[in-house]
């Protein structure tokens, strides 16, 4: 299975969208894992009850996962602990943040972008799981 989707890079001069990009093996089976448990559930449950799910189905996929890794901010030198959470960091090198929403606003993609800046990740999805379909939901970031 190919999965295709937008990717957004962000430059110094905003937002550049590049269409029909190719994700890398872990990225593809990481959505695949999330197709199936949008799949079985559908829309209008708890986020926590998606994350579960999703554990889970990385599990059984066996991808490497961390679920509420804290994510600590270095200020002008300082390490603080603001209880900040990502909700899964995929093979240390993909940030995943799920909302079960109406819909997806601006500051959902930019609690995403400023985890990965954070964290130096390059890549991260969005998931939306109150949708019809997931692809309607699922929206990639590459730094």
């Amino acid at each position: 299975m190919k999965a295709f989707i937008y990717h957004f890079f962000i430059t110094m001069k905003g937002m550049k969208i590049m269409k029909g990009r190719e994700f890398s093996d872990v990225s593809t089976k990481v959505i695949g894992c999330a197709i199936e448990v949008h799949r079985t559930l559908g829309p209008g449950l708890l986020e926590s009850t998606y994350l579960n799910c999703l554990a889970h189905e990385l599990n059984i996929n066996q991808i490497e996962f961390k679920t509420e890794y804290p994510l600590p901010v270095q200020y002008k030198g300082i390490h603080l602990d603001c209880g900040y959470k990502l909700d899964l960091l995929i093979e240390n090198q993909i940030i995943l943040e799920l909302k079960s929403v109406d819909q997806l606003k601006s500051i959902h993609e930019a609690q995403l972008l400023t985890y990965m800046k954070l964290m130096n990740i390059k890549q991260g999805f969005l998931i939306n799981f109150n949708v019809k379909l997931l692809k309607q939901g699922l929206r990639s970031f590459v730094l």
